[in-house]
């Protein structure tokens, strides 16, 4: 059997946790943020973790976690 592959670009956007949950970063923070408040801006740049209801795609991409 050939050995299962992991998605470059999901392994580069996508760590998990000790707690075996995906962390990501927020989207909006890339460009256009002057019209975006100082609290809006902070709360962006900072991690979530990944939705339980899209948690399953993400394991599906990174196979060997």
């Amino acid at each position: 059997m050939p050995k299962i592959k992991t998605r470059r670009a999901a392994a580069k956007r996508f760590q998990l946790t000790g707690s075996g949950k995906y962390r990501r970063r927020r989207q909006n923070m890339r460009h256009i943020l002057t019209k975006k408040s100082p609290g809006r801006k902070m709360r962006l740049g900072q991690a979530t973790l990944v939705d339980q209801s899209n948690e399953k795609a993400v394991r599906r991409m990174l196979p060997n976690g």
